[in-house]
């Protein structure tokens, strides 16, 4: 790639071309778990590829000793299903590079945000709504309701959310909000690991009018001067637990700082690969212990 002051190469994160690869050639780097095969998020999966195909290909990265045989670094669930419905190739991206993708960052988890995305770039391929109505078991009304899911919603508050499983009507609820009071809000339920609409509804209530997109409206039997108490009290509880959060004790701080730890080390593709071969026992454990932090 040429740049402005000279000649510059930058290497690519992908090969230029995707490819076809037999799904015999591409090894898995961790097993799906029974609670996985079995859950909301893997029959979604299979009921959208039987309706509409693979939306988002499989990444792969070629085995440097067998450069035809292929390393799977996103897309487990997906190639599971294709196995099992008897597919024998899938068309997939081919990264240059380990570190490109990661197995821990890049398991498909069908959260809210990431099913959003998904719809979008359905829709974007010319699937009918229809269509992606019946792959993932909702109504046409709920795909359309989908589809403008985060529009008023703050980007930064959008990444902080894009892996947790939040309610429709809990972003509904984040709408209400401007974007530095969306913020914070997903600061605290991510913070209490919370995302209920009634939870949401009170950071709402705890909002000051500046704060929100429209003013709220007065609350019967209550004076303006009480309305403020409220909020000032609200803002006061937030204070005091972010401040007992912080004291949470060395203990739970030592094990968050061990299992982020291997959680980073089992993101390194070339560790899992060692593990794999020559410590696979080591490796199950490890990955329980990965997921059980994610699922935390």
């Amino acid at each position: 790639m040429k740049g402005l002051s000279g000649d510059i190469t930058v290497p690519l994160s992908f090969e230029n071309t995707s490819l076809r690869i037999p799904i015999a050639e591409i090894l898995p780097l961790k097993q799906l778990i029974p609670s996985v095969l079995k859950s909301v998020k893997y029959s979604q999966i299979a009921a959208s590829i039987a309706e509409v195909g693979i939306i988002e290909p499989p990444v792969v990265i070629r085995d440097r000793r067998e450069p035809d045989k292929f390393h799977l670094l996103d897309g487990h669930i997906r190639l599971d299903v294709l196995a099992k419905r008897g597919e024998r190739e899938v068309v997939c991206l081919v990264a240059t590079e380990d570190e490109a993708y990661t197995y821990n960052r890049r398991i498909s988890r069908l959260a809210t945000i990431q099913e959003h995305k998904m719809i979008l770039k359905a829709i974007e391929k010319g699937v009918p709504e229809e269509r992606l109505a019946r792959a993932l078991n909702v109504n046409i009304s709920s795909i359309r309701h989908k589809k403008s899911l985060l529009e008023g919603i703050c980007p930064e508050a959008v990444d902080m959310m894009k892996e947790k499983h939040v309610p429709l009507n809990t972003i509904g609820q984040l709408k209400k909000m401007k974007p530095m009071r969306q913020i914070e809000a997903a600061q605290l339920m991510i913070a209490m690991n919370k995302f209920t609409v009634t939870y949401a509804q009170s950071l709402v209530a705890a909002t000051p009018d500046a704060m929100l997109v429209r003013p709220k409206k007065k609350i019967g039997g209550l004076s303006e001067e009480q309305i403020s108490l409220m909020e000032n009290e609200s803002a006061s509880l937030d204070r005091e637990f972010k401040t007992i959060e912080q004291d949470y004790g060395t203990d739970h701080l030592d094990l968050v700082l061990a299992t982020g730890y291997l959680t980073r080390l089992l993101g390194n593709v070339r560790v899992v690969r060692y593990l794999a071969q020559f410590h696979p026992d080591l490796l199950s454990e490890f990955q329980k212990i990965a997921d059980l932090r994610k699922a935390a």
